[in-house]
């Protein structure tokens, strides 16, 4: 059970109330992850409208799902492996590439470049050098490209905090995590 309460959005107002609708219209229903951060207003705002900038990035939405499903394995978040390697699916990836994202590793090239720095980022705490920079660039991503990827870093790490942080109920089809304890 989620140690915060799960929002019923029909219990709210205004622009909060708005949020969920476009949430919602998006998913078809109010994912468990929003009606958490939603005991916040402003935290579901900065979420949603992260989602919301971020899907209309240049990476594309089956690059930003591949980072999804990495990040959320590095950081043992179950609710978003699930919920990013269902959207990873149905944006056009393969469920055997999804996997492979997971683990970190992808037969093309330049996603791999991706995957690396991604990885890089969490794993150093965003530790990373220059040499690292210039080989995302050299795989062919743009500096505007390397910022969208780190941009989708940030936004997988609050996604995962709060579902981890706060125990919420996956309301996915659940996907196991790599060497799961």
């Amino acid at each position: 059970m989620s140690h915060l309460p799960l929002v019923n959005p029909e219990q709210t107002s205004g622009s909060h109330k708005e949020l969920f609708e476009q949430i919602n219209g998006a998913f078809g229903v109010v994912p468990n992850m929003f009606k958490t951060i939603g005991n916040s207003e402003a935290a579901l705002e900065s979420m949603w409208t992260s989602f919301g900038a971020l899907g209309k990035g240049k990476l594309g939405a089956q690059l930003g799902e591949q980072i999804a499903v990495l990040i959320a394995d590095l950081n043992r978040c179950e609710y978003c492996l699930a919920a990013h390697t269902l959207l990873g699916q149905k944006a056009g990836v393969s469920e055997q590439d999804m996997a492979a994202a997971q683990a970190g590793r992808s037969s093309d090239p330049k996603t791999q470049a991706a995957l690396d720095f991604a990885a890089k980022i969490v794993k150093d705490r965003a530790g990373i050098s220059k040499a690292d920079v210039e080989a995302v660039r050299a795989a062919g991503f743009s500096d505007e490209d390397i910022a969208e990827i780190l941009a989708h870093v940030a936004l997988n790490i609050f996604t995962n905090y709060t579902n981890v942080a706060f125990d919420v109920p996956v309301d996915f089809p659940k996907v196991g995590l790599r060497n799961a304890a």
